[in-house]
C-alpha cells in the first residue's frame, strides 16, 4: 500500500497550488455558509416556537440551542455537507493533479453525458442512505462499548466516501462501462478511511475532501499507468 502515503504526500504538497487554494476557499465558505443559514433557521424557529408558549424572558434560549445544533450538525454532518459542496468543484481538484502530473491524461478525458450523471448520482445516494440505514442497528448494539458504534460508521463511510473519490476521477477516463477499475477495493477504502479520520479535526475537515481528491487522482492514474506497462 507503499502508493497510498506517496498519494496523500503529493496531495499535501500541491496544497499551495493557486487552483486547489481557490477550489479550497470555495469549498469551506459555501460548507460555513450552509451551517450557519441553518444555524440561524434552527435560532428563528427555536424563538417562535417558545414566543408561542410562553411571553417570559427566557434569556437567549434560542441562540443556545442554535449554537448546541449547529455544534451538533457540525459533528455528524460536517464530512457530507462538505463533500456534497465539493462535488461542484472537484473536477477542477482532479484538472489541477492532472495538470501538473499526469499532462498526457487530457487525452482520455470524456464528457459524462447528462443521464450517465444523473444514474451515478442516484447510485450514490442510495448506497449511502443503504448503507447507513444498515449500519444503525449495528451501531446501536455497539453503543454500550464506547467506541464500537464510531467504528462502525467510520467503516461504512470510508467504504461511501472511499467509492466516491475513486469514482469522480476514474468516470472521466473509463472508455466503457465494462472497464475495471484501476483502484482496488482495499485500498479504496483505506483513502476513505483516512479522509473520513481527517474530517473528524477540526479545521483540517476543511482541506480534507480536497486532500482526499487529490490523492484519488494519484492513485488512479498510477494505476491506470502501471496497467498500461504490464
Amino acid at each position: 500500500m507503499s502508493s497510498l502515503p506517496a498519494a496523500l504526500a503529493l496531495s499535501l504538497r500541491q496544497l499551495g497550488d493557486p487552483a486547489i487554494l481557490k477550489v479550497l476557499l470555495k469549498t469551506a465558505l459555501i460548507t460555513l455558509a450552509i451551517f450557519a443559514a441553518g444555524g440561524a433557521a434552527l435560532y428563528v424557529g427555536v424563538e417562535r416556537a417558545i414566543a408561542s408558549v410562553t411571553s417570559a424572558d427566557t434569556f437567549g434560549l434560542g441562540a443556545l440551542v442554535a449554537v448546541a445544533g449547529m455544534i451538533l450538525a457540525g459533528w455528524f454532518l460536517f464530512r457530507v455537507v462538505a463533500l456534497f459542496v465539493l462535488q461542484f468543484f472537484a473536477e477542477d481538484v482532479v484538472r489541477a493533479v492532472e495538470a501538473r502530473h499526469y499532462p498526457g491524461a487530457s487525452h482520455t478525458v470524456r464528457d459524462i453525458p447528462l443521464a450517465e450523471e444523473g444514474g451515478n448520482a442516484l447510485r450514490s445516494l442510495l448506497r449511502t442512505v443503504l448503507a447507513n440505514a444498515a449500519a444503525l442497528p449495528v451501531a446501536g448494539a455497539l453503543l454500550v462499548t464506547g467506541i464500537g458504534a464510531a467504528a462502525v460508521f467510520w467503516a461504512v463511510n470510508a467504504y461511501l466516501i472511499g467509492r466516491e473519490l475513486r469514482d469522480m476521477v476514474w468516470l472521466r477516463h473509463r472508455a466503457d462501462t465494462a472497464e475495471i477499475a484501476p483502484i482496488g477495493g482495499l485500498k479504496r477504502f483505506l483513502l476513505g478511511g483516512v479522509v473520513v479520520a481527517l474530517l473528524a479535526i477540526p479545521f483540517v475537515n476543511l482541506i480534507a475532501p480536497i486532500i482526499g481528491a487529490a490523492s484519488a487522482t494519484h492513485l488512479v492514474h498510477r494505476a491506470r499507468e502501471k496497467n498500461l506497462h504490464a
